[in-house]
């Protein structure tokens, strides 16, 4: 059974968090699947990636090409089930997480913008919901400079 890791952004931008949870998650030997909200945004994501340190560079692919089931990290704005298998779902500008993805998935990562009241508002909402329904849960904040779990359920 899954957990769902909340990451409250305050201090690093998102292709930065992102990169760096992509590469443990990698390392753990885990398959990802990136679903955000807006193909448009997956792209600037793809580019960002794409830019990355040689030393750091994580091999991914935008949903939709023809090896998207060979794709260690799948990018998305599609609701539905990445087709790369993943056992690891990252999500971003508020897209949506069922509980059964949680449980089905060894992790699921909720990436917010804490600058934002509205992001800020949304992952409370998906705690909530995801809590309620009975799944395990962390919540983690940079606000003091580094990663600290500052609630768990």
């Amino acid at each position: 059974m899954g957990a769902a890791f909340f990451y409250h952004l305050t201090r690093h931008p998102l292709d930065h968090t992102l990169a760096v949870l992509l590469g443990k998650a990698r390392g753990a030997g885990w398959r990802i699947a990136v679903r955000g909200t807006d193909a448009g945004r997956m792209e600037w994501l793809d580019e960002k990636l794409w830019q990355g340190p040689d030393e750091g560079f994580l091999a991914h692919g935008l949903a939709g090409g023809p090896h998207d089931a060979l794709q260690p990290i799948l990018l998305t704005a599609d609701r539905g089930p990445a087709l790369n298998d993943p056992a690891c779902l990252m999500t971003l500008d508020g897209a949506e997480v069922a509980p059964e993805e949680v449980t089905a998935l060894e992790r699921v990562c909720i990436l917010f913008d804490g600058h934002d009241p509205e992001a800020v508002q949304r992952a409370r909402g998906q705690w909530k919901a995801l809590t309620g329904a009975g799944c395990s849960a962390q919540y983690w904040s940079e606000e003091t400079g580094r990663w600290e779990k500052k609630a768990e359920r």
